[in-house]
């Protein structure tokens, strides 16, 4: 099989603009993404897809690969599957530009799903992470994900997933990792569709993929570092390494 990776790469995001062109210890945060990202070896080809010329000269001025959008895009996803559109590709792994901090074993385990006999019934896959705070199971800003007994996802929400009504039961919370895996083919159905009703009032993009009845694969992992959406992020991740 062979296998890419993405990095949609957006300058100007919503919640914190230029987020991926901020300072990180000796490098910008999408240099820490695109750097691990190749570290990792399991790609045969590593891509920044992005809107941005500043972004896209921050990563082959210093030997990365990218490419330029052609249109805009609602989302990352959108955004990947017009540059690989014309590649020759099996499974495509989007990994967000503002996760500066991937791993080997997250991304090795999200790939074997798709092997097999079993992995063949697999369309989509992404990540998950436990989450043991309350203030950030609260937080809208993290995206909680609801699993059945075989990790396919039910649900993805920014509120509080499921409603802990049983006081007296323990309750295990998931925050969904944006980092996905697909076949081409799930990729580019993903990008006929409109933008269904759930995905718009929640703003997260995996729910066209639900209401279009496609579950993901969900795969636990440990704790890959931290998501930037904010500044106070940055802070975090700047204390994280």
């Amino acid at each position: 099989m062979k296998k890419v990776a993405l990095i949609p790469a957006r300058y100007a995001a919503t919640r914190f603009p230029a987020k991926l062109m901020q300072p990180l210890g000796d490098k910008v945060v999408i240099r820490h993404t695109y750097d691990n990202t190749m570290a990792t070896g399991l790609f045969d080809e590593v891509i920044v897809a992005t809107d941005s010329e500043i972004i896209y000269n921050e990563i082959v001025n210093n030997g990365g690969k990218a490419v330029m959008s052609k249109k805009p895009h609602e989302s990352g996803s959108d955004r990947i599957a017009e540059a690989v559109a014309d590649m020759a590709v099996d499974i495509i792994v989007n990994v967000q530009g503002d996760e500066p901090f991937v791993k080997k074993e997250p991304l090795q385990k999200l790939l074997r799903v798709f092997e097999g006999e079993e992995g063949k019934k697999v369309q989509v896959a992404s990540l998950m992470q436990v989450l043991k705070e309350q203030k950030f199971i609260d937080d809208p800003n993290y995206v909680k994900v609801a699993v059945d007994k075989n990790c396919n996802s039910l649900f993805f929400s920014r509120s509080v997933i499921p409603y802990p009504r049983n006081k007296e039961l323990p309750v295990t919370y998931y925050e969904h990792i944006g980092v996905y895996a697909f076949r081409k083919e799930a990729l580019m159905s993903f990008t006929s569709w409109p933008m269904t009703p759930l995905e718009s009032a929640e703003k997260i993009e995996c729910l066209r993929y639900l209401e279009n009845g496609i579950p993901l694969k969900m795969v636990i992992v440990d704790y890959m570092g931290v998501e930037i959406d904010t500044p106070e992020d940055l802070e975090r991740a700047a204390k994280f390494l």
